[in-house]
């Protein structure tokens, strides 16, 4: 056993001299918490659209569970119809059971947190769907839009289904050559397009058709009173090549 080291008042170890100003930056950083940073808010006063910054998506560590479940909800949100879980577990790469208990639990989470949109599984297939007790916002929204203009895009979509239908998205896409998801919602929500059936071909596309309210809205009696196509069709495209569109 050692005893005291020599020279130490009352038996206790030499201290180290207290560091000087020389010796400052051979310090180690102290290890005692520091006051919280305040959060950057350049940017951010006057734009929405500068938060969330594409770096805290990036950030988010999830784990192969959570991506799924975020893959899942993804997909949700842009599907025009219900979505079969078998299809659900292809597109993300999951076993069947895996998904199924997913979406169970995302249906649950939705109901409890009372959320604008609910988790449904409908025709064999999962959809989110407006919450029944929005009802009243969604319809002032919605008739609120009915007192806009339909853009140029709208209004050409609308004359391809008029003068082709019943017709599948898929050929009114072929004919303007860009996607009309978006379009066919804003004229569905308008009532001025709807369901009218299914193609009787592979996958059994939904046919869509005008609805007796675009007649009205055009003060006319039937689709023959139409007036000509053709200025709103791409150059060289024919409206009848769509016929043989799958």
């Amino acid at each position: 056993m050692t005893g005291p080291t020599p020279g130490a008042p009352g038996g206790r170890p030499d201290s180290p001299p207290p560091p000087g100003p020389e010796d400052a930056a051979r310090l180690p950083p102290s290890d005692e918490p520091r006051p919280a940073a305040d959060p950057p808010t350049e940017g951010l006063e006057g734009d929405p659209t500068a938060w969330p910054p594409d770096e805290a998506f990036d950030a988010v560590d999830l784990d192969d569970r959570g991506w799924t479940r975020r893959d899942l909800e993804a997909i949700l949100l842009v599907a025009d119809e219900p979505v079969p879980a078998t299809v659900l577990a292809e597109i993300v790469g999951a076993r069947l059971s895996a998904v199924e208990e997913l979406l169970v639990e995302l249906a649950g989470e939705y109901a409890r947190d009372g959320r604008g949109f609910v988790l449904r599984m409908i025709a064999g297939g999962w959809r989110l769907y407006t919450h029944p007790g929005a009802r009243t916002a969604v319809e002032a929204f919605l008739r609120a839009g009915q007192q806009s203009r339909l853009t140029r895009a709208a209004l050409e979509t609308l004359a391809v289904i008029a003068y082709r239908q019943p017709v599948t998205r898929f050929q009114v896409a072929a004919v303007r050559g860009v996607n009309v998801d978006g379009v066919f919602r804003t004229l569905a929500s308008r009532g001025l397009i709807h369901e009218v059936g299914t193609d009787p071909g592979p996958g059994q596309a939904i046919l869509y058709g005008t609805t007796p309210a675009f007649l009205e809205q055009l003060g006319l009696n039937d689709l023959d009173q139409l007036p000509p196509i053709k200025d709103y069709l791409p150059e060289g495209v024919d409206l009848l090549d769509i016929q043989e569109q799958p």
